[in-house]
């Protein structure tokens, strides 16, 4: 085994304990923010170990992906916090 390959383990690993708290905190979540985030968080720890997993095998197969689900957790959390600025708002409050 080589070092990249023991480094690339131990991220995988600590990506893995991330993920195992993400999840929990999507099944225990109080507030719909917190799922959200935690799914959020979820997606890049997803990213994060393909990116992992590219560097260790010396490919880029899984590039696509990764730039996608980036874009795709940018445009669902700028979203989702607009959601929740607008319904902050005072009803009588113009925008």
């Amino acid at each position: 085994m080589t070092m990249l390959e023991g480094a690339g383990i131990i991220c995988l690993v600590l990506l893995g304990v991330g993920a195992l708290a993400a999840i929990y905190r999507i099944v225990r979540g109080p507030s719909i923010l917190d799922r959200a985030i935690a799914t959020d968080v979820l997606l890049i720890v997803i990213s994060s170990a393909l990116c992992v997993e590219m560097a260790v095998n010396h490919h880029t197969d899984n590039i696509v992906f990764v730039v996608v689900a980036s874009v795709i957790g940018f445009v669902g959390s700028v979203t989702l916090s607009r959601f929740v600025a607008e319904a902050r708002k005072e009803p009588n409050e113009r925008a």
